[in-house]
């Protein structure tokens, strides 16, 4: 299927497009219990690497459209102590009409510490926060 059928995705995003950032793990990324150390949980570390993805493509989105996570499949690896750096980094490795995929991939200073895949499905902005509020109407009858 053509990238971007039937919603006019800019010609920039196709295979190959990608994105860096960097976060420093803090408080609110970490899990402790049971006299362990504070180490990045993975909630937080899928958050992250979710992040970098929809980044990663969000310049080459037309006008009013962004995007939503649908599926991960993560390995987290290792463990990465509260105030570590870690570099995030998405790739795109498929496009499927509105549906593009991501190969993921976390690392610390020392060490791989997750590897992945995730899927993002894009969407017209307006339509989804129509679609959010006609459910939460619905929800409160």
């Amino acid at each position: 299927m053509a990238a971007g059928k039937g919603i006019g995705l800019k010609p920039e995003l196709k295979t190959g497009v990608a994105g860096v950032q960097e976060f420093v793990v803090e408080v609110a990324h970490v899990i402790q219990f049971a006299g362990m150390p504070a180490v990045l949980s993975t909630p937080s570390l899928i958050a992250l690497l979710e992040r970098t993805a929809r980044e990663a493509i969000s310049p080459c989105l037309p006008e009013g459209h962004s995007s939503v996570g649908t599926h991960i499949n993560l390995d987290h690896l290792a463990a990465t102590p509260l105030g570590s750096c870690i570099t995030c980094s998405a790739r795109v490795v498929t496009i499927d009409g509105r549906t593009v995929s991501f190969q993921l991939e976390a690392r610390d200073k020392f060490e791989v510490i997750a590897r992945g895949f995730h899927r993002r499905q894009v969407l017209d902005v307006k339509r989804f926060v129509g679609h959010v509020e006609r459910k939460k109407s619905s929800a409160n009858r």
